[in-house]
């Protein structure tokens, strides 16, 4: 395989695709998750260009029901990303771990038998096997692709879920994302224990301690 050094393509057994979902909403968790899908599964893809929401869930149950992958889910809520910035929780084991633990002991599978494809520009510094950064590798790279639909569900899901709990916002709608009909209903009910304080507009907001917005910032003047 071309993406391998020569020092480490004769251990490699397993290739792990590493992607996450959720960087730039203002609202919700961002999820990175991990897949080693050693057969192939028809249909997996960036999950960006599966449209169906449907397509993606029917995708996400046959890997994570494919008694051959293996993987894991990393959740890093709003707060954590506020505490550390986004960048940091990305790279961070995170909140909490979903995995489909087999029971396999970890001495069955040494780091230096696995190689992670990472997508992006960059890779964690903890990674804890050889690893390679792969620019839009969700649309290059099947096992990046298998772990973009698991972020990519996984937090669906969960602003679903969000969308219960903090219905004046239309979280089911747009995850979390900047629309105009998100920005308005921040301006009326306020921020919700699940928005990011730190990101703009948000940032240049003033909250009482129930998140209702008091006054916007003043910006400072251009130079």
């Amino acid at each position: 395989m071309s993406i391998l050094s020569s020092s480490s393509s004769s251990k490699v057994q397993f290739v792990v695709g590493v992607d996450e979902a959720g960087r730039g909403p203002l609202a919700g968790p961002v999820v990175v998750a991990a897949a080693m899908v050693p057969n192939d599964i028809n249909g997996i893809t960036d999950s960006k260009k599966i449209t169906k929401e449907e397509d993606r869930e029917d995708l996400y149950n046959a890997i994570v029901n494919s008694s051959d992958v293996r993987w894991a889910v990393a959740v890093m809520d709003a707060p954590f990303i506020d505490r550390v910035n986004i960048l940091q929780a990305t790279m961070r084991d995170g909140c909490y771990v979903i995995t489909n633990n087999n029971n396999d002991s970890i001495d069955n599978f040494p780091a230096e038998n696995h190689f992670a494809l990472v997508d992006g520009n960059r890779v964690p510094t903890d990674m804890p096997c050889e690893s390679k950064s792969i620019v839009k590798g969700d649309s290059k790279e099947y096992a990046i692709a298998a772990a973009s639909i698991l972020a990519k569900v996984t937090r669906d899901r969960l602003m679903r879920d969000y969308d219960k709990l903090y219905p004046h916002f239309g979280l089911q709608q747009h995850k979390g994302y900047p629309t105009a009909a998100h920005m308005q209903a921040v301006k009326i009910h306020g921020a919700s224990p699940i928005h990011r304080r730190t990101f703009r507009p948000l940032k240049d907001m003033t909250f009482d301690k129930d998140g209702k917005v008091l006054d916007l910032k003043k910006k400072k003047k251009e130079k």
